[in-house]
């Protein structure tokens, strides 16, 4: 018999094979083209991403649902989580409530959402949701994040896989550093690190277990008002140098958003893929790198 542990390998495993596809609940691409953006528009509009021919089946790895979605049916009164799961794809599911102001700070924020997850936790699992995500928000300025920012932000998303996991579904942890302001490469290398150290210690004192988990992180960028303009190879390099000296081995595999990457030209994303490959054959890491988008 499998254990809960085996199970959330696997998933996990599943999750990382290719792409990862979010399928945003406001689906705000109908207005520009005239269409009401109304619940059955909405529904209209994934069945047709969807049932798309087979040629997608190897090239999409596990698509987040969000609530709505994860209840609505084809046209033939098909759910969609079995449409997607009959054609070898992982269903997940969007948990967290949206950011909410932290008081004490300057404009940062938290993630609400917790009250009440495991139980939303343990239907969704029923229902056909295997891995989850919650996304976790900082900015870098002159003073911030600060401690008390980062420090809540990592112990929310720690409490967060650790109901997931008590629940056999796979926590894709996400705490996303904004790319606004004008800070240097040096600086957001500094944060990011210093948020995912922060991280992980908090995953470590939940007792979430890393090997069934996945890790959602930011590229290393400037601020978009930086004045300095880096190379791909630099922007490249600090992302995978940041997550060398965070992310335990343990970790199997890390999620890049693709609307990030798409700032570094394929030659920087060679040089992720190439370092991952060094990494892989010293045997200092097993992690895979991925990519998502919508």
């Amino acid at each position: 018999k499998k254990t809960k542990q085996t199970k959330l390998l696997e998933t996990q495993k599943d999750v990382l094979k290719e792409f990862l596809m979010q399928v945003h609940p406001n689906c705000n691409r109908l207005n520009p083209i005239g269409v009401e953006n109304t619940e059955e528009n909405r529904r209209r509009y994934r069945q047709l991403l969807f049932t798309a021919d087979q040629r997608i089946d190897s090239c999409i790895g596990g698509v987040i649902f969000f609530h709505e979605t994860l209840y609505q049916n084809t046209d033939d009164g098909v759910n969609f989580a079995k449409l997607i799961k009959d054609r070898g794809i992982v269903v997940g599911i969007k948990v967290d409530k949206g950011v909410v102001p932290l008081a004490g700070t300057n404009g940062e924020t938290t993630t609400q959402g917790l009250d009440g997850l495991s139980e939303r936790c343990a239907q969704y699992k029923k229902d056909g949701a295997d891995f989850a995500k919650w996304r976790s928000v900082l900015k870098i300025s002159e003073t911030t994040p600060s401690e008390l920012a980062i420090f809540e932000n990592a112990n929310v998303l720690a409490r967060y896989a650790s109901i997931c996991q008590q629940n056999g579904i796979v926590p894709i942890v996400e705490p996303e550093i904004l790319p606004d302001g004008d800070h240097d490469l040096k600086r957001c290398q500094y944060v990011t690190e210093k948020v995912l150290a922060a991280v992980y210690k908090a995953l470590s004192d939940h007792h979430v277990y890393l090997e069934g988990t996945l890790l959602k992180p930011n590229m290393v960028t400037a601020g978009h008002s930086c004045p300095t303009k880096y190379s791909s190879e630099e922007i490249a390099m600090a992302t995978v140098t940041a997550l060398r000296r965070t992310v335990p081995p343990a970790v199997p595999g890390k999620i890049l958003v693709s609307k990030i990457c798409r700032r570094a030209s394929l030659n920087a994303l060679h040089i992720l893929w190439l370092e991952g490959d060094v990494l892989q054959q010293q045997k200092t890491t097993p992690a895979k790198i991925s990519f998502s988008g919508q």
